[in-house]
């Protein structure tokens, strides 16, 4: 009769049972000493099979070997799927080990337990280190906003960094996602993969600068987005821009965040303020009319103009610039002077958002550059567009596609309220409603839009597609009516 022994570590007599187990604590005591990617290889040896550290936001931190690592996150989030893992908490994470058939229980209980402690020790050392380095990474945001570019990169060791890609978090609980998305992309002055994160929360905000080449492979953004939907953030994305316009980056994901919604929690600044519609306009006169109402402004100019026009109002460009609000109105009526414009007119406020979103390079040649030419000689006026840029047919459709399927008395509705630059009471009043039936109308709107009407970019979209749709009926005395303020449905 044959019998079947364990193999392994565990294959030894009972006599030297304990000689075994002081060994195996060794063998992991020294791997814990190099690194914890060492650690999890000396258990996934140890057990004769695999052996992964899951996270919850990053996934799969070290696991050996490579192709265990999807099954090991699989197995943390859904354990009863996976009846024959052996699984243990640590540092934050989840240790999953998937022992040979082989190996008895005992053996791999004593291996886990063991492994996760280390890893439970390498994690309270790398906590007490941690806040140090966040303070550094703070200090190195501060810096790079400050425009001291070469500071940054001489601390960072990682050479020809060129391009940052900037994110802007707010939310309930910073300090514990600031925690959490530290532990998921442990981040190192020495690069990963030719980038550099630096992680920190700068005057409330959770703050995160990828360094890169011109280009990122996503982890940062992948793992942001993770740490955004389970820590309820919104967030701002500008980039990739050179190294030198780290402060314009850091407003402009400022701006976008205004856009940000639970439905779609991190938006990029460069899909805010009718970027659709720009790529529908015929360029030739397009280009020379943006060209033309732009002429009297500056770089800075257009830059403080496309905050404020995505942040809704003169406080919250200046928070997102960094700026007082007194500065950031009197910098306003400087530029309002000089496109002799009323920036609070949404017509003016949609015009000047489709002027500055205008291609600015290889337009204007060809086709309309003679329009372009002699409009050049007199500056355009923003409160009117000139012929043919909203008659095509191809910017019809994009504005019946946006607000086509609004009814009469809620297009009425929606029209007056953003002449009235968004503000219910006066709207109310013109339409000779009351302020909670017009708030119903809007609410309407929002959900029949599916779009979120407190965003001032989404706001100026909607105006102008009401513009390209206009129908003569489309004025509040229009609306039917019966028994005084009673509407009556069209």
């Amino acid at each position: 009769m044959s019998t079947t022994h364990p193999t392994g570590p565990d294959a030894a007599g009972p006599g030297d049972s304990r000689t075994v187990r002081e060994a195996m604590a060794d063998r992991l005591l020294r791997a814990a000493t190099r690194s914890g990617a060492q650690l999890v290889s000396e258990a996934a040896v140890l057990v004769q099979g695999a052996a992964v550290l899951a996270d919850p936001i990053a996934g799969a931190v070290y696991s050996t070997p490579a192709t265990a690592a999807a099954d090991g996150v699989h197995a943390a989030a859904h354990p009863q799927d996976h009846p024959h893992h052996v699984q243990r908490p640590a540092a934050g994470a989840v240790l999953v080990l998937h022992p040979a058939p082989t190996m008895t229980a005992e053996h791999v209980r004593l291996v886990a337990t063991t492994t996760a402690a280390l890893l439970e020790v390498r994690g309270q050392r790398a906590a007490e280190l941690r806040a140090e380095q966040m303070r550094l990474h703070s200090t190195l945001l501060r810096l790079l906003l400050a425009g001291h570019t070469t500071s940054v990169t001489d601390t960072v060791r990682a050479g020809g960094l060129t391009h940052v890609t900037l994110y802007r978090l707010t939310g309930p609980d910073i300090p514990t996602a600031h925690q959490v998305l530290w532990r998921a992309v442990r981040p190192s002055l020495a690069g990963h993969g030719g980038a550099c994160a630096l992680i920190g929360e700068v005057d409330g905000e959770l703050l995160v600068a990828e360094l890169h080449h011109g280009s990122d492979d996503g982890r940062v953004l992948r793992l942001v987005s993770r740490v955004s939907e389970r820590h309820n953030l919104l967030a701002g994305l500008a980039g990739p821009l050179p190294l030198a316009e780290a402060p314009t980056a850091h407003a402009d994901a400022a701006a976008a965040r205004h856009s940000a919604t639970p439905a779609h929690r991190i938006v990029p600044a460069d899909a805010v303020g009718t970027p659709q519609l720009a790529r529908l306009l015929p360029p030739g006169p397009y280009t020379a009319w943006a060209r033309s109402v732009l002429s009297p402004l500056t770089p800075d100019h257009r830059h403080l103009l496309l905050v404020r026009l995505r942040t809704g109002s003169a406080p919250r460009a200046a928070t997102a610039l960094g700026l007082s609000p007194g500065t950031v109105r009197t910098r306003l009526r400087g530029v309002a002077a000089l496109l002799d414009a009323d920036l609070d007119d949404i017509t003016v406020q949609a015009h000047l958002l489709l002027a500055l979103r205008a291609p600015t390079r290889g337009d204007g040649q060809g086709e309309g550059e003679g329009e372009g030419r002699a409009e050049s000689d007199r500056q355009a006026r923003l409160e009117k567009l000139p012929g043919g840029i909203l008659d095509t047919e191809a910017a019809r459709t994009w504005a019946v596609g946006l607000v086509g399927g609004l009814e009469p008395h809620l297009r009425i509705a929606l029209a007056c309220w953003l002449r009235h630059h968004a503000r219910t009471a006066p709207a109310a009043t013109e339409l000779h409603v009351h302020r909670t039936t017009l708030t119903t109308w809007l609410t309407r709107c929002a959900e029949r839009l599916g779009q979120n009407l407190t965003d001032a970019a989404v706001r100026a979209e909607l105006h102008l597609a009401l513009e390209a749709t206009a129908k003569d009926g489309d004025d509040p005395r229009a609306l039917p009516r019966r028994g005084g303020r009673t509407y009556r449905r069209l």
